[in-house]
C-alpha cells in the first residue's frame, strides 16, 4: 500500500481510532503484566512492522508471561521453543512421518512449533548454528523447507528470541548476519520497588490475573498495513540516513556500522510508534527513541571503545547529539 491510500479527510480519524485501540489494548495487558511498558510497546512495534525482536534480560523477569499474554490478547496461536545444544532443525520446523494407509506407506508432514503466529525462541544462543539457520529462514522468508517441500507460515508471524547475558558458557553467539535480521533488540530491566510489590500482591493470591481478547487477527493485519501508510517527511528520512551513515563514519568508537536494513527498520519502527500513539505523522522524537533498539545490536564497537567501558547505547547517544 502507498502512503496515499487513506483519504486526507479521514486520516486524522483513522489514526485516532488506532490510538484508542492500542490504549485499551495496553490497559488490558496491564491487568497481567506489571510495568515494563516500554518493553511491551517495543514488542508491539516489532509485530506492527512485521519484524522480529531479540530480548536480552536476566532470568525471571517475565519474558514468557509477557509474550504469551500479548498472544492471548491478540487471539493468536502461541508456541514456545526452549533452545538447547541438542535441538535439531526438525524439532523446530517439523518432520515427515511415515503413515500406513490402505496397506500403503506414505509420508505425512507433522508441523513443528514454528507453525504458530507468535513464537518464543527461549535462549536462542544455546541452539546450534544449524538450528539457528533453520529459524533464520522462517524469520526472513516466512516459510520453512523440509526435504523437497516448502511450507508457507501463516500471517501474522513473529519470533521473539531471548538470550541471557549472564551465562555465556556453552553458547553459540548469533553471527552479525543473523542479528541484523532482528528489527529490534529490547533490553528488559528489573522492576522498581513499587512494581515488584504489585507483582507480589497479584501473584501470591489464589486467583491469577487473566486477560480477555483485546484485538483480533484481521484487525492486527489491517494495523500492519496501516503502519506503512503513516506519512513521514523528507527531512526526517534524511535524519535517519544521517544517523545510520554516522555509524559507519565514527571510526573512533564503531568498527562496523549499520546496514541499509537499519535505515528501513528505523523508519518503519518510528511509523509504528506514531500509530500506537494515535498520530498521523512521524516526529523527531519517534526517530530518536527508536534509534536505540534498532541500532544497538547492529554496531560493533572498536576495541578501545569496549576497553573504556562504552556501550552501544552510549555510542548511539553520542551520534544523536551530533545530528541536529
Amino acid at each position: 500500500m502507498s502512503e496515499n491510500n487513506i483519504d486526507p479527510g479521514e486520516a486524522g480519524t483513522t489514526y485516532q481510532n488506532a490510538g484508542r485501540i492500542f490504549k485499551s489494548f495496553f490497559e488490558e495487558i496491564g491487568n497481567v503484566i506489571v510495568g515494563q511498558n516500554r518493553v511491551v510497546e517495543q514488542i508491539i512495534i516489532s509485530i506492527l512492522c512485521e519484524g522480529h525482536a531479540l530480548v536480552e534480560s536476566n532470568p525471571g523477569l517475565g519474558k514468557t508471561l509477557m509474550i504469551s499474554t500479548i498472544a492471548k490478547a491478540m487471539n493468536l496461536k502461541f508456541s514456545r521453543i526452549q533452545c538447547t545444544p541438542d535441538l535439531m532443525p526438525s524439532d523446530i520446523t517439523g518432520t515427515n512421518m511415515i503413515e500406513e494407509k490402505d496397506n500403503k506407506k506414505e509420508f505425512r508432514f507433522e508441523p513443528g512449533p514454528v507453525f504458530a503466529n507468535i513464537v518464543l525462541a527461549d535462549e536462542i544462543n544455546r541452539a546450534s548454528p544449524k538450528t539457528q539457520s533453520a529459524l533464520l529462514e522462517a524469520m526472513q522468508e516466512k516459510q520453512v523447507t523440509v526435504g523437497n517441500d516448502t511450507f508457507l507460515l501463516e500471517r501474522p508471524f513473529f519470533i521473539l528470541a531471548t538470550q541471557n547475558p549472564i551465562e555465556m558458557e556453552g553458547t553459540y553467539p548469533l553471527p552479525e548476519a543473523q542479528l541484523d535480521r532482528f528489527l529490534l533488540k529490547i533490553l528488559v530491566d528489573y522492576p522498581s520497588f513499587e512494581e515488584e510489590m504489585e507483582i507480589i500482591n497479584r501473584y501470591t493470591k489464589s486467583e491469577v490475573p487473566k486477560i480477555t481478547r483485546g484485538l483480533d487477527k484481521s484487525t492486527l493485519l489491517d494495523l500492519q498495513n496501516l503502519t506503512r501508510q503513516v506519512p513521514i517527511s523528507e527531512e526526517l528520512k534524511q535524519r535517519v540516513l544521517s544517523i545510520v551513515s554516522m555509524t559507519r563514519k565514527d571510526k573512533e568508537h564503531i568498527e562496523y556500522g549499520a546496514s541499509p536494513r537499519a535505515s528501513i527498520g528505523m523508519i518503519l519502527a518510528a511509523k509504528a510508534r506514531a500509530l500506537i500513539q494515535g498520530r498521523n505523522f512521524v516526529g523527531k522524537e519517534d526517530i530518536d527513541y527508536m534509534a536505540y533498539p534498532v541500532l544497538r545490536h547492529r554496531l560493533i564497537l572498536t576495541f578501545e571503545a569496549e576497553r573504556s567501558g562504552m556501550t552501544p547505547d552510549e555510542a548511539i547517544e553520542e551520534i544523536l547529539k551530533k545530528i541536529k
